[in-house]
């Protein structure tokens, strides 16, 4: 599994038409606008991190608006417990 984060940068007065066409993407199972230097924020989860850059070339940059993305790779923390069981 790999979740990424995509920072979305949209053209001025089409972020309302961007979010209605990426909300349907089924990969993307988060979006939320912001304020400031990026206009929307994606989570997409899908099964590994090739997959997570075909969608943000043909599914997030392809839809009319978007200007730049910025993608942000998610991870797990790594639990420090089980690696002192190993010492």
């Amino acid at each position: 599994m790999a979740i990424g984060f995509v920072l979305i940068i949209v053209a001025p007065a089409r972020e309302h038409k961007v979010y209605k066409e990426l909300s349907k993407v089924p990969e993307i199972i988060e979006l939320h606008p912001l304020f400031g230097e990026y206009d929307l924020i994606a989570k997409v989860d899908v099964e590994d991190f090739e997959k997570l850059g075909t969608i943000v070339l043909d599914k997030i940059r392809m839809v009319k608006g978007v200007i730049d993305t910025e993608t942000l790779t998610g991870t797990k923390f790594f639990n420090f417990e089980s690696l002192f069981i190993l010492l």
